[in-house]
């Protein structure tokens, strides 16, 4: 009961401190090693086995983190890194954008404004499966959708309404919520995918579009929106001196899903290709692309650089909170919180479905008050495991929950990265965003939950 009482205390103080805006990653880590010199203060649980004790328990501490970082450093860590290369040579090249406007083609040729959203929202998730990130998905949507949107009659809160919650789902097996998702629950990211996220997003997918058709013009109407129809022309000059990538270019952001897919378990199973083989194929057949169209060797080396500038990005943005978020896991877990909890939880005898009712709830308001879908889940993913252990059940089940509803509570929060570039963008307020998201997105949470206990639980 004291590690319970220990773990409470000190979580307490690390939702209080993100609340304040502190840099999460500091906070978990810090969180982690107190929750850890709790444990050796206290005796209530132990750091390392025997075989892997440095000795001194203070030691042990650290040693645990260490032992720790290069784990995840030398497999998830370089999974996500790698991402975040192919990412950002992809945006270098100019293949994201011509992947979207290729992508956005037909809207020109749509007259109805409610059909004309409703096509950028499912444009938005057929491109939220290539581009992992949110706020990278947002800032591209706003370049290609958002104007024809507008210019077709909606209003710039509908729009920007639309595109914040066109990663909702988070799926995808690029996404680091994903990959961290499948490697907890020793599965591959493409099977998660395919098996797990697919079957349970579709369902809310649909009722949050359906739910914007009839609650966007409710608000446009209570707040006296009047349709203007000229932000096309606003940005055509923009545009027109914008050199744009050849349309070819639009297959070079699928080729990664399509080699990991292919040469997966599911299809070709005589061969092997994960995540990392995936990006570094992508990126050179990228290059071999950019000088085919450049015509000089120079630019295409130099450009490679930016590979490794989106490695180095998301290690610093997403590898590192990870890293602090297990290790404030690994601390609940040695102080004795989660065997604490799990007890409770058997002795007021709530099944599997009750808990995760339970875990959706915490991650919504986690990641709500966080602005960060990454950070709420990547803080209790590690105890996933656990807590299915104790169910009796696959850790999948425990997982697919808590890493779905995190990316619906950070569509909702005014103070998400994404909804703020993006409402900044438009001119609008990101309060009056995560407004016009909430009933929309509190539908698809709850479509979500019963898709869940239909399809697994």
């Amino acid at each position: 009961m004291l590690g319970l009482l220990i773990g409470a205390i000190v979580t307490g103080w690390v939702g209080y401190m993100l609340y304040k805006k502190y840099k999460p990653q500091g906070v978990l880590l810090g969180a982690g090693i107190i929750l850890m010199i709790c444990t050796a203060v206290f005796g209530t649980g132990t750091i390392l086995s025997a075989k892997q004790s440095t000795g001194v328990i203070w030691f042990d501490i650290f040693e645990a983190v260490k032992q720790l970082m290069s784990s995840r450093l030398a497999g998830l860590g370089l999974t996500i890194m790698s991402i975040g290369g192919f990412v950002r040579y992809m945006e270098q090249c100019g293949a994201n954008q011509a992947l979207v406007e290729l992508s956005a083609a037909p809207l020109k040729w749509v007259k109805s404004p409610m059909i004309v959203m409703l096509v950028a929202y499912v444009i938005g998730h057929l491109v939220d499966i290539f581009v992992p990130s949110h706020a990278g998905l947002g800032l591209l949507l706003m370049l290609t959708v958002y104007p024809i949107m507008v210019n077709a009659g909606i209003s710039k809160l509908t729009a920007v309404a639309v595109i914040a919650t066109a990663k909702f789902t988070d799926i995808g097996p690029i996404s680091s919520n994903a990959i961290l998702a499948a490697h907890t629950a020793g599965l591959d990211p493409v099977t998660y995918f395919l098996q797990y996220q697919l079957p349970v997003v579709i369902v809310p997918i649909f009722v949050v579009g359906l739910a914007h058709y009839f609650v966007q013009p409710y608000w446009d109407k209570r707040e006296g929106f009047a349709a203007v129809q000229d932000l096309a022309k606003e940005n055509a000059v923009k545009e027109a001196e914008k050199e744009k990538a050849p349309v070819i270019y639009a297959f070079l952001p699928t080729l990664p899903l399509f080699l990991v897919i292919i040469f997966s378990p599911l299809f070709i199973k005589s061969i092997k290709m994960d995540v990392i083989t995936a990006m570094l194929i992508s990126t050179i057949v990228s290059m071999v692309f950019e000088f085919v169209r450049l015509r000089d060797i120079r630019p295409v080396m130099d450009n490679i650089m930016t590979f490794f500038d989106g490695m180095g990005k998301q290690f610093v943005a997403v590898v590192s909170l990870i890293i602090c978020a297990e290790t404030f896991a690994m601390g609940l877990v040695k102080v004795g919180a989660v065997d604490a909890l799990i007890q409770g939880a058997q002795s007021a005898g709530l099944g599997l479905q009750a808990t995760v009712v339970i875990i959706s709830f915490i991650m919504v308001v986690c990641s709500f008050i966080m602005g960060s879908g990454n950070a709420s889940f990547f803080a209790f993913a590690g105890l996933a495991p656990k807590i299915a252990a104790h169910l009796n059940v696959n850790p999948v089940l425990i997982l697919l929950p808590m890493e779905l509803t995190s990316g619906f509570g950070r569509c909702m929060s005014p103070i998400t990265a994404a909804i703020v570039a993006i409402s900044s963008i438009a001119g609008v307020s990101p309060f009056d965003v995560s407004k016009r998201v909430a009933i929309p997105v509190t539908l698809g949470l709850i479509a979500h939950i019963i898709s869940m206990f239909v399809l697994f639980l």
